[in-house]
């Protein structure tokens, strides 16, 4: 044997080697390898860097469990030298040479210079992994810095690990670490896709909350994740909030810790556990019992690493992370924890923390507390905040020992989290809900969670059943409820008049102040608009928002007031409605409703021609559509993206897009509609009107035109009308648009009519009349220019654009092509912005324009550029940007139908010259 080592790497922690007594050495709780997850590119620079022929030195360190030691076997398994192996121990760290010795057997150490040379002879070509070094000894780091600096040519490799944060740390080696690093990396704790992935692979499917939950619990440290997955019983990722515990090795850590101070330390760490996450130390010193200075006791718990202060300064202090705590409590034994959560329940001023100190001190069904729960859950949902309200419920059926009032409350919590938008935690409890006798409560909640899953005949066969059976006399709240739950139904399908129905009926059964008739006026405005209503639905929103000025039922309101503000062409207020909604820290507010807001916000975006922060936005809330599992916004937030996508020529991107629309869940209208329109989005920036046609197609149908038709809501008319036009069907066209101008000048819609204008002028050109097509243009110009619609106005002067020129207007289609190209050059449009182009140079005008149709800073940028010079030296000599400059140059050669700097000096050279003449 040469010394190599042969190690199999561990998952989420140190490769597995034997447990050295009278040390912290852990071993895994599993000999199986995963893959490196979250760890790809981290590692994949490693490898190249330390393929790089030079000295490295790669310091790997992070507190304990982060997966420093897997990372190191990984890169030391694919090294293909000679491969060398040390771990460091606590009780080594007084012997000099001990790590180095272990490394190099043969090492004769003398001095830490007079050894470098030798080590740098014998490690070279090697890669030296060190285990655990900040508990090295300082001889052997000293060596490896002299061989590092004094031996530039040996290409030494080593890659230590080494764990923050410990107390056993040597003051020397704390600071010889980083300065003999060449390379330290930061190796960041997993997210929650990353520890689904994690679980996965050792075959647990956890759902994004619990992911969540994980995250929160071990701070996305993989190594107690891997720990927590083989320790518990599978059933545990399953459930709706289970209690984690601390994984083994945790567990046995602190308990020796908390067993080595003392008496009165131990006292103050449990007080501390069982108040949680930032108490107020006298709160701690009160329920510890304890009269001494805090001080003392601060600075024996802090170091023993059982205790933290929190960021605020001396009076506050907390746990240092969830499993310590978890530890702690654990060690306690059932009936001290107990004694000291009731005692902690009178100290605690917040209502909800001293009622759930309470229930985590009851082990048999308590009626009192049960009451206290159910009552301030009320109090919660009133204000909209669901996900307080949900977890006060079932702490709340679980202390009910009345099973029909147990049923109810446990009912009440799933509808509340689907309130809150947490359909995964609500899922997790729907067997235990479905198994109860039917009640209406329980097939509205049901019903509910169809709605949000995009599942409309099981949303209808669930509220029709909670409606038949329900009584309006005996339970007017479960009847409003009922009612509130088929507004939100009547909204997905996208029908007005049953909308305000519904909600109209939940107002008078529950009273205006009740949190159903609160939620049902909050939407029942979107009826009144979507039935030509929109003033009356404006009046609404602007007195309810002035009665509810916070918590989630603002939310709720502002967000349903941004989307009838973009409906009716007020912009800039959607905008600001929207961006105020997003928000989910309204009191525990709704997920759900944060995702109806940014779907909304995106659309604004694009069409401000804003598209890359509506990419942003719809990336965002993706991902909160899958921690959720609010499935019902999915296909209008993909209309956005597919639009983006398609006016980039992001194709593959696009098509992507259009796959999930068509694979996901498509019951509902408003599911349905963003699906057609993204489709014929590509369609029509593919310049295929035979696509766009057969998109858009079923919303022709009477069934499906009566929800779609009304001005603004889904802008689809113009687009099969153009379409129509450009296939030659024109007596279709025509007839198709005819009602549709004579709904939106009724309604006085200014976008409405400028789209619809724009079709109406490409149908008057394609049968010759040059005066009838000017005119619908200069309208619908006229209409969309008073309004912040980018997009809209660059395709209009398109249309525009491409019409004039088949109609042998050349020079006025110039005009109306460079305007056009100039708005989609600004959004990145390059679809549109080549197809312009392509208009251009067909039409020849542009090619005999002098530079004085340049505005003046492209007169100055095209002059100095003419002379020779570069973007750098026109940038210092206008006072801007390269970026601009080049941005400037994109559009003068876009004017002058040229391609490069030659052609530009050229053309300008020859036009001075002819001014000149």
């Amino acid at each position: 044997m040469d010394g190599r080592a042969v190690v199999t790497a561990q998952p989420g922690g140190a490769a597995h080697r034997p447990a050295r007594a009278g040390t912290d050495d852990e071993v895994d709780v599993t000999r199986a390898a995963v893959p490196l997850i979250g760890r790809a590119e981290l590692v994949a620079d490693l490898e190249q860097r330390l393929r790089s022929g030079r000295n490295r030195f790669v310091l790997l360190a992070g507190p304990p469990g982060i997966g420093t030691s897997a990372i190191a076997e990984h890169l030391l398994r694919r090294h293909e030298g000679p491969r060398r192996r040390a771990t460091a121990a606590a009780w080594e760290s007084r012997c000099p040479y001990a790590l180095l010795s272990q490394a190099f057997p043969g090492l004769t150490p003398s001095t830490p210079l007079g050894t470098a040379g030798e080590l740098a002879r014998l490690a070279a070509g090697a890669l030296l992994v060190l285990d655990d070094a900040h508990v090295a000894d300082v001889e052997s780091l000293r060596t490896l810095a002299s061989a590092l600096r004094h031996h530039p040519e040996a290409g030494l490799r080593v890659v230590a690990t080494a764990t923050t944060g410990d107390r056993r740390t040597d003051a020397e080696v704390l600071d010889l670490l980083p300065r003999i690093a060449t390379d330290a990396p930061r190796v960041p704790p997993l997210d929650a896709r990353q520890i689904s992935e994690l679980a996965a692979a050792h075959g647990v499917a956890l759902h994004p909350s619990m992911a969540e939950r994980l995250l929160r619990h071990t701070s996305g440290r993989p190594k107690p994740v891997v720990e927590l997955l083989a320790e518990l019983p599978r059933s545990t990722w399953s459930r709706f909030d289970p209690t984690l515990p601390a994984p083994a090795t945790v567990d046995a850590r602190t308990r020796r810790a908390l067993a080595e101070c003392s008496p009165p330390v131990q006292r103050f760490v449990e007080a501390t556990a069982v108040l949680g996450a930032d108490a107020p130390v006298r709160d701690v010193m009160a329920l510890a019992e304890l009269d001494t200075d805090p001080l003392p006791l601060l600075d024996e718990a802090a170091e023993a690493g059982l205790v933290e202060l929190a960021p605020r300064g001396l009076t506050r202090v907390g746990p240092p992370d969830p499993m310590v705590r978890a530890a702690v409590l654990t060690s306690l034994g059932p009936a001290r924890r107990a004694a000291l959560q009731r005692r902690a329940a009178q100290l605690v001023a917040d209502p909800v923390r001293s009622l759930r100190l309470r229930v985590a001190a009851s082990p048999v069904p308590d009626a009192e507390v049960a009451e206290r729960l159910d009552e301030l859950a009320r109090e919660h949902a009133a204000e909209g905040a669901w996900g307080t309200a949900a977890t006060l419920l079932s702490d709340a059926s679980r202390l009910t020992d009345d099973p029909q009032r147990q049923q109810s409350r446990l009912t009440r919590a799933v509808d509340a989290l689907i309130g809150a938008g947490d359909v995964f935690r609500a899922a997790a409890l729907v067997p235990e809900v479905e198994s109860l006798r039917e009640t209406p409560l329980r097939d509205a909640v049901l019903g509910y969670l169809a709605v949000v899953r995009g599942r409309a005949a099981e949303a209808g066969t669930r509220l029709r059943r909670a409606w038949d059976i329900v009584s309006t006399e005996r339970e007017p709240e479960t009847a409003a409820l009922v009612c509130q739950r088929y507004v939100l139904d009547a909204l997905a399908r996208y029908d007005g008049s049953d909308l305000v129905r519904w909600a109209d009926r939940a107002i008078a059964l529950a009273g205006a102040d009740a949190p159903p008739a609160v939620e049902a006026a909050a939407i029942r405005g979107l009826g009144l608009a979507v039935t030509g209503r929109a003033e009356r639905a404006r009046r609404d929103y602007e007195h309810l928002t002035r009665r509810l000025r916070h918590g989630a039922q603002a939310q709720r309101a502002v967000m349903a007031r941004g989307w009838l503000n973009l409906i009716t062409d007020r912009i800039d207020d959607a905008r600001i409605d929207f961006e105020s909604a997003v928000p989910t820290t309204y009191l525990g507010g709704s997920a759900r409703i944060s995702l109806w807001a940014r779907a909304w916000l995106a659309r604004t975006q694009f069409l401000t021609g804003e598209c890359d922060a509506a990419l942003a936005t719809v990336r965002g809330a993706l991902e909160l559509q899958e921690s959720t599992g609010l499935l019902l916004t999915g296909p209008l937030l993909l209309w956005t993206a597919a639009a983006v996508h398609a006016v980039r020529g992001a194709w593959d991107a696009a098509e992507s897009v259009l796959l999930q629309c068509a694979t996901g869940p498509n019951d509902y209208q408003i599911m349905r509609i963003p699906g057609r329109l993204a489709r014929a989005h590509v369609a029509e920036a593919r310049a295929d009107s035979a696509g766009v046609l057969r998109a858009l197609y079923p919303l022709t149908r009477p069934a499906a035109s009566s929800n779609a038709d009304e001005p603004g809501h889904w802008p689809w008319h113009d687009m099969y009308a153009q379409a129509l036009v450009l296939l030659g069907r024109l007596d279709e066209a025509d007839a198709f648009l005819t009602p549709h101008e004579e709904l939106a000048a009724e309604r006085d819609h200014a976008s409405a009519r400028a789209r619809l204008a724009a079709a109406r002028g490409r149908l008057h050109g394609a049968r010759g009349d040059v005066a009838a097509a000017t005119a619908s243009f200069e309208e619908a110009l006229g209409l969309i220019d008073a309004l912040p619609l980018r997009y809209d106005q660059a395709r209009i002067n398109f249309s525009y654009g491409q019409a004039l020129r088949r109609l042998g207007r050349r020079a006025r289609a110039d005009v109306a092509l460079t305007a056009a190209r100039d708005g989609f050059a600004a959004m990145g449009a390059t679809t549109y912005v080549e197809r312009c182009d392509r208009e251009l140079k067909a039409g020849g005008v542009h090619l005999a324009r002098s530079h004085s149709v340049l505005t003046p800073q492209e007169e100055a940028v095209t002059r100095l550029v003419a002379r020779g010079m570069s973007n750098k030296e026109v940038a210092a000599e206008l006072f801007l940007s390269s970026k601009t400059v080049q941005y400037h140059l994109t559009r003068i050669y876009a004017k002058f139908g040229i391609r490069s700097r030659t052609e530009l000096a050229a053309r300008y050279r020859a036009t001075s010259e002819e001014a000149e003449d």
